[in-house]
């Protein structure tokens, strides 16, 4: 009997086409899904004439392998998961490799991989990301594991995975345990951040020089030609669904579409990492916020009705307008992706993943949701400088948002006097402003607040200097002021 070479299992659209893709590129694959009535639709259609092998229990899609045997689940995160190696463990040999291809959040991966281990069996944690479309033709893949695990389906992903315009496979080994998973959320919360941005810049073209779906659809196509800073995946479907006529009535398909953005979860945990990790991530925040907001339809409804605006068109050139708002949305969008960077390079520093950040933005040059022309940017900078403390140091962003700064700030107050709101514009902002200032007034403030009524304490500045005094031995010198004493005297602590 013919033994193949991997196994598929879960068998819905995502399984399915990389099956095919799988299968396209020469190799040779089972598959199985918990319901064999799918199995037996997928052998007899999509699969017909291709080298695909159904199977209806999970002894014999094992048994049709050969040793090593390599399985790619493409079921739910969470329980499924843990179900399905559940029932997979007892059937399988040391050196064996399970692939989780779904979004699963990175700690459980990390688990999961511990267990495995204790069993001789390998686990890689894949993050797979382009879609429908990337599955069948070729997704970005995102794969964490042992390099011992991850020599075993190399072949197979680089057959099957995505390829930049220099002929890279948009796949790499990221680094060990929940690294590969963890790399995929982070994609996932920039892809928040970049959808966010589009639509406030679409919503502010609307309200503020009342442009319909069909002429920002046209401003869409032209942002997107190949070497413009704004082209890119998201923008090219932005273009194509604010062209799209609504089939039962007169309008634009976006203009009859209901207002509530739905979520998986990625990009809540995006957050709540950066949260834990003591990164900043307000761009992205913001987009997750946006789509909580969107789901609030009753009191929003209610509300409009009693908080009045007042909003008004832009009386300026539209196209002055229109080339601050392509300029916005790319120095917004630089923003973002460093912010979501700096996430990467302090989990890598927590967990000890050694994550290669320039190599990461080169897999997502193509096949993935974000993929972008000024990701090839992103990649030679790191390249040239593997420690950047921050994409916006690098000349080849900072000139520009020096540059081109007060486009976004002319941009959001367009956008603010047509009552549209720009949370992730401003968060951009806000953060391009914070991370460049020498000194957070701000945060002086609240260290004095927090010493009055805590007594937590607080460091000084050099004299003359923004930076901050340091002991002989190079740490910081902390202060307290005996704020209930008459004198207030002050004393180190």
């Amino acid at each position: 009997m013919k033994t193949r070479d991997i196994a598929l299992i879960g068998l819905a659209v995502m399984g399915q086409n990389l099956a095919l893709n799988m299968a396209s590129k020469g190799y040779s694959v089972a598959v199985y899904n918990r319901t064999g009535k799918r199995t037996e639709e997928f052998i007899k259609g999509r699969a017909v004439g291709k080298d695909i092998k159904g199977t209806y229990s999970l002894t014999e899609l094992v048994g049709s392998l050969s040793p090593p045997r390599k399985l790619m689940l493409m079921v739910k995160a969470g329980g499924p998961v843990d179900e399905s190696i559940e029932k997979l463990v007892p059937l399988l040999s040391r050196g064996d490799l399970i692939i989780d291809g779904g979004n699963s959040f990175y700690r459980d991966t990390i688990r999961r991989q511990k267990r495995l281990k204790e069993k001789g069996i390998l686990y890689i944690g894949t993050g797979v990301s382009g879609g429908e479309e990337g599955a069948l033709v070729g997704p970005a893949l995102m794969p964490g594991g042992t390099r011992e695990a991850y020599a075993l389906i190399e072949d197979i992903f680089s057959s099957i995975s995505a390829k930049a315009e220099d002929g890279t496979p948009c796949v790499s080994h990221i680094g060990p345990d929940g690294a590969g998973h963890f790399v995929k959320m982070v994609h996932n919360g920039i892809e928040y951040g970049d959808m966010q941005l589009i639509g406030e810049t679409v919503w502010t073209l609307r309200e503020a020089l009342g442009y319909d779906a069909a002429r920002t659809a046209g401003i869409m196509d032209l942002w997107n030609q190949k070497g413009d800073v704004l082209s890119s995946y998201l923008i090219e479907i932005t273009g194509k669904v604010m062209a799209q006529a609504d089939r039962q009535s007169d309008k634009y398909l976006v203009d009859v579409t209901a207002d509530i953005t739905r979520m998986k979860g990625t990009g809540t945990w995006t957050v709540a990492s950066a949260l834990e990790l003591l990164v900043p991530v307000p761009t992205i925040a913001s987009a997750v916020f946006s789509r909580e907001m969107s789901q609030d339809k009753d009191i929003r409804l209610s509300l409009c009705k009693k908080l009045e605006k007042s909003p008004s068109r832009y009386k300026g050139d539209p196209a002055r307008l229109v080339g601050a708002a392509h300029d916005a949305l790319y120095i917004a969008k630089i923003s973002s992706y460093a912010q979501g960077f700096a996430l990467l390079a302090a989990a890598s520093d927590k967990y000890g993943w050694g994550l290669d950040l320039g190599r990461i933005a080169s897999g997502w040059r193509a096949g993935c949701i974000i993929r972008a022309g000024f990701l090839s940017r992103i990649t030679e900078e790191y390249r040239a400088q593997p420690k950047l403390a921050n994409l916006m140091a690098s000349p080849a962003f900072s000139n520009y948002i020096s540059g081109n700064l007060l486009s976004l700030k002319a941009f959001i107050e367009a956008a603010h006097e047509a009552g549209v709101p720009t949370p992730a514009m401003g968060s951009s902002l806000d953060y391009i402003l914070q991370i460049s200032s020498p000194v957070m007034v701000s945060a002086q403030v609240a260290a004095q607040q927090r010493d009055y009524f805590g007594a937590h304490g607080y460091f000084k500045l050099k004299k003359d200097s923004p930076e901050i005094g340091l002991k002989p031995d190079g740490s910081y010198q902390e202060y307290h002021t005996r704020w209930m004493e008459e004198d207030r005297p002050e004393e180190k602590v």
